[in-house]
């Protein structure tokens, strides 16, 4: 059986082995699923992650304390080193447990307990508190944010390129504040003390560390911006690459027929060398990075070396404090460089987000109202009033004044050729694109008016082209009607004449019938088999108004003379709105709708219609009854 969720039903995980009484308790401190009121997330980088910091502000305060304890820990374990060396030498065998007894017990503690207590504490906060949960949080948020955009939102992106950003922007903000609470706290923790506790053997020591701060600021100052810039370019260009091949793959049926001149190897081979370039840029200031890092590292510890060494050579200093003077050096070299590093991710991780923002913190262009109402169901009388919509072009020729009214229970058919505005008369009613001027009624509601939701519970849409999930073939009948029972849904595809070929259907999984899973966009099924399961869908649906746009197209004769017969049973008691190319499939509408060039030209009964002889509707009817099809005219 395929996994469903439904609105208000947990979703039940494939892992059965994640119920464990401990960890349970340890990762539950942040709720994966929640949510904000906001309806636009925040644009810019800072905004975006300190507006998801704040939801889990108390794990984060946690993991800022602890990786403060980690950089304390270290600079003290480095310092225990030098006052062993000094009890060593100032004791014998015989005396040093006597003398020393209790010191090294405070030793062992510090290694054995404490230090363990903080090092599993930060992998607990960050692995199993923060991690799966805090990343999963954005994830959910950006995707509610995402899922409300308007259809064009969808036409002017690459879907794997939005897919691609809702998942780096998780990952990207979590690494973000982890790396900054932990490594990037930790450091400054450790250089302190070690300022602080090589001033106490020689100011000097301390004035060089202090020299060497100034030094990595300057470097974080002035080279790590032109890293930034670096790493944004970089993760736009990965993202273009991410889109175009999935654009490729996700079409690869008309490539294999059209692209015989492997025309996409050029397009991904650019892409690949703008982002080869991208990544070369950004490889070059790592090292430049590196570079000065490295040089840098290597004058501190030169000069505090000389400095140890001359005052072991005063007698101001113990060998024990030189060695722990050295092993502090020597640890802020390592952990310097691993810093540089941790702020090269850091500064990827901003770029990222920055650059995900500008997909996911969008206003959408069409939402519901504060006030708007649920539309119960209607009766299906539709009303264009002076519709205007030019699709945002000053310039444009479309519908400029159009009036139509559509009856409850009429059947009207949509007649035109390429570009009179069927479609987008189709969208304007699904509110898939807003009205520029004039209002769209339906039951005499305004359609901005009431939820978005609530007013296409009121469609049924078969496309020229059905849309299919990657999901099994019950999902996908139930897909507008998920509390369907298995017979409903069986009853619907029986009407469809879908049952029997989906009772033979196999996916690679060995999942059989209506649990076979279909494959991207329904690849694994014929045209007519994915048109047969998207009228299943509809007629298990039921909604009051029915938009069939050229739904029998892709079916041989014998099946569409079939499934007329279950339409014209649909079509009892609902408004119809059907385009169709074959004029002979509308012929019986109650009444035909002329379009050309936004305008309705004329409207009536196919009766009336063909007796005018210069009519448009007429001319396609001759032309088609005559056994040919104007290609200008017939194609939409």
């Amino acid at each position: 059986m395929s996994t469903r969720f439904r609105p208000g039903q947990e979703p039940e995980t494939r892992y059965r082995n994640m119920d464990h009484p401990v960890w349970n308790r340890v990762e539950r401190f942040i709720e994966p699923f929640a949510d904000t009121d906001r309806a636009v997330l925040p644009k810019t980088a800072w905004g975006f992650i300190l507006y998801f910091a704040k939801q889990a502000r108390w794990p984060f305060i946690l993991l800022l304390i602890v990786g403060g304890m980690v950089g304390t820990i270290d600079a003290v374990l480095y310092w225990s080193v030098g006052w062993l060396i000094d009890i060593l030498e100032s004791s014998t065998p015989a005396t040093l447990l006597a003398d020393h007894w209790h010191q090294l017990v405070v030793l062992v503690v510090l290694l054995l307990v404490i230090r363990a207590i903080v090092m599993v504490g930060a992998a607990v906060i960050e692995q199993q508190v923060i991690v799966p949960r805090f990343y999963t949080m954005i994830r959910w948020q950006s995707f509610r944010r995402v899922i409300e955009q308007p259809y064009t939102f969808y036409q002017n992106d690459f879907a794997g390129r939005i897919a691609t950003k809702i998942m780096q922007a998780g990952e990207s903000t979590g690494d973000f504040i982890v790396t900054s609470l932990q490594a990037l706290w930790s450091f400054l923790t450790f250089v302190v003390l070690t300022t602080t506790i090589l001033s106490t053997l020689d100011w000097r020591m301390g004035a060089v560390v202090a020299v060497w701060g100034a030094g990595y600021a300057l470097i974080i100052r002035f080279l790590l911006p032109r890293l930034r810039r670096a790493g944004k370019e970089n993760a736009n260009e990965r993202a273009v690459l991410n889109g175009r091949l999935v654009d490729i793959f996700t079409n690869i049926l008309s490539v294999k027929l059209f692209d015989s001149g492997q025309r996409e190897h050029g397009g991904i081979r650019q892409a690949l060398t703008n982002y080869m370039s991208a990544v070369t840029h950004l490889t070059r200031m790592i090292t430049t990075v590196r570079a000065s890092v490295a040089m840098l590292n290597g004058i501190m510890m030169t000069a505090i070396g000389a400095l140890a060494v001359m005052a072991w050579m005063n007698g101001s200093a113990s060998t024990g404090a030189i060695a722990a003077t050295m092993g502090l050096v020597f640890r802020l070299n390592q952990m310097s460089g691993w810093m540089m590093f941790n702020i090269n991710g850091l500064i990827r991780a901003y770029s990222t987000v920055q650059d995900a923002t500008e997909t996911l913190s969008v206003e959408p262009a069409i939402r519901d109202r504060e006030d708007a109402t649920a539309l119960p169901r209607v009766s299906g009388h539709i009303r264009f009033d002076n519709v205007v919509f030019r699709y945002g072009k000053k310039n444009g020729e479309l519908f400029d004044g159009l009036d139509i009214e559509i009856k409850p229970g009429e059947r009207v058919g949509l007649v035109g050729p390429s570009g009179a505005g069927k479609s987008t008369f189709v969208n304007l009613m699904l509110r898939l694109f807003d009205v520029e001027g004039g209002r769209i009624l339906l039951d005499g509601h305004d359609i901005r008016d009431v939820t978005q939701a609530s007013l296409r519970d009121q469609f049924g849409v078969v496309s020229q082209e059905p849309s299919l999930m990657h999901r099994s073939l019950r999902d996908n009948i139930a897909y507008g009607r998920p509390d369907a029972t298995m017979e409903q849904v069986i009853e619907a595809a029986k009407k469809a004449h879908a049952h029997d070929f989906i009772t033979g259907v196999e996916d690679p999984r060995g999942r059989h019938g209506y649990e076979a899973h279909v494959g991207e966009r329904g690849i694994k099924l014929s045209g007519g088999q994915r048109q047969r399961v998207a009228i299943a869908r509809v007629m298990l649906k039921d909604a009051p108004v029915l938009i069939l746009d050229e739904a029998t197209s892709a079916l041989d004769s014998d099946i569409e003379a079939a499934i007329q017969e279950n339409l014209q049973g649909l079509m009892a008691g609902k408004t119809v709105i059907a385009i169709a190319h074959r004029l002979s499939t509308i012929a019986a509408m109650d009444r035909l709708i002329v379009m050309d060039r936004g305008k309705v030209v004329e409207t009536g009964t196919h009766g009336e219609l063909v007796k005018k002889p210069n009519g448009l509707y007429a001319r396609l009817w001759t032309r088609q009854s005559g056994g040919f099809l104007a290609l200008g005219e017939a194609a939409e």
